[in-house]
């Protein structure tokens, strides 16, 4: 099959770097979650892209005729095809006209916590900027970012540093405070952003995202940010099990009115 030949040349560079490096993010974990998808993949295409010298795995499920797409990321210690969150949306997302782009994260072992990730969050800005810049060589003009927990933690504190060609961004069950330290604080980094946001997360999420919800907004207002949205699923736990229909028409209509045509 076609994405299995392209992502050849992936799994084995991954395998060289999977030795102790300087890289933080778990390779040998990634060629893990790589095989796993590439002989599983139905929906969409894997892709080979490059932050720097480290090759990482894409997902693309494109859109008929469509000019707009959605970079969709995972959370914690997952992959691009994760059946919670990230494959209902990455799949359908598709139906509403939304090309999308799903991104292997530099990720770590099953046992890391959250703090954990504080090293990594510097190798996250050449992986958007890979496949952001991989979307818009293809002729897609609107670009947004779509991401789950860890994604979105990751995703805001990239946001956060000024413009990146992204015209809005939906932030799935996002924490904040003391719990979430340093640049894993949304609240830190929604204090630093003024593009259109969708905070979406359900009424029995984990604790510390329904929790600081009000930290989130606060944060958003401090960055003078009217174009915030703040939206609880009633129901719906951290990862929207039993809620995918639910997950998909809040995001979906809330990029249509503002990330739209």
């Amino acid at each position: 099959m076609h994405h299995k030949s392209v992502l050849m040349p992936l799994l084995g560079l991954l395998a060289l770097l999977a030795a102790p490096c300087a890289m933080a993010s778990d390779l040998a974990k990634e060629q893990r979650w790589a095989d796993q998808i590439v002989d599983a993949l139905i929906d969409g295409e894997a892709i080979r892209l490059e932050a720097g010298a480290t090759p990482f795995l894409g997902i693309l499920t494109e859109a008929d005729g469509a000019s707009r797409a959605a970079i969709v990321l995972h959370g914690i210690g997952a992959h691009p095809d994760w059946p919670q969150v990230v494959q209902p949306l990455r799949a359908r997302l598709p139906e509403h006209g939304w090309t999308t782009l799903s991104l292997q994260l530099p990720i770590l072992g099953n046992e890391a916590a959250g703090e954990d990730y504080l090293p990594l969050m510097d190798e996250v800005a050449p992986r958007l900027d890979a496949g952001i810049a991989y979307l818009k060589e293809r002729g897609y003009g609107t670009v947004v970012v779509v991401a789950h927990s860890m994604g979105a933690a990751m995703a805001s504190d990239y946001l956060a540093g000024g413009d990146r060609g992204v015209a809005a961004f939906v932030g799935i069950g996002m924490g904040a405070g003391a719990t979430r330290p340093g640049r894993t604080d949304n609240a830190r980094s929604l204090a630093r952003i003024t593009l259109p946001v969708l905070d979406l997360y359900g009424s029995a999420d984990l604790e510390d995202v329904v929790g600081s919800a009000g930290l989130r907004a606060a944060a958003a207002a401090q960055a003078g940010n009217d174009a915030y949205t703040r939206q609880q699923v009633d129901g719906a736990n951290h990862f929207f099990d039993g809620r995918d229909d639910a997950l998909l028409a809040a995001v979906s209509g809330w990029l249509e009115a503002n990330a739209g045509p």
